[in-house]
């Protein structure tokens, strides 16, 4: 801080009024005060959004897209109603946040996606099948003998061991 002055200064040394005056050329389309802007304002703006997505990477996607809408949307900005600094950071809450909410509705959608998910077999395929592995068991259990059948309805239906079965029979 400069003696005798309550002037605050980001981290690039502009101070408030700066950041208006660079806001408004983005506005007009130049390039050198965007370059500049950022370099006063981009650490900030990197900051909030680490905070609240957490991840530094999607931090980094949503400070890309909020710079690219203040590169867009700069004329749109009204020094009356508050300061360029405000502005630019509430933009990019609002990224970071809209950013939060499309990852969490994703999740959400995968969740419900694979909870629902019906397991991929064709249904009269299996039908059929089962039939005809039952009607081939009724096949075999005709050729066995009466003793025979009755041991393997023991074992198989009365849940006896081997032994139980040789022991009743």
């Amino acid at each position: 801080m400069e003696q005798g002055t309550d002037v605050r200064r980001d981290e690039a040394g502009a101070s408030p009024a700066s950041h208006a005056t660079m806001l408004t050329a983005v506005g007009d389309g130049d390039r050198g005060a965007f370059a500049d802007l950022f370099d006063a304002l981009g650490g900030r703006t990197y900051a909030l959004a680490l905070r609240v997505v957490v991840s530094a990477a999607r931090a980094e996607e949503v400070v890309q897209e909020a710079w690219l809408q203040i590169w867009r949307d700069a004329a749109q900005f009204d020094p009356a109603r508050g300061s360029a600094a405000a502005w630019i950071m509430t933009l990019t809450r609002r990224r970071a946040v809209d950013a939060v909410r499309h990852d969490q509705a994703a999740a959400n959608r995968d969740q419900v996606y694979h909870a629902r998910e019906v397991p991929d077999y064709d249904r009269v395929s299996e039908t059929v099948v089962a039939a005809d592995e039952s009607r081939q068991v009724r096949v075999c259990l005709d050729g066995l003998s009466d003793l025979q059948r009755e041991a393997i309805d023991l074992a198989y239906y009365g849940g006896l061991t081997y032994a139980q079965v040789a022991d009743s029979l």
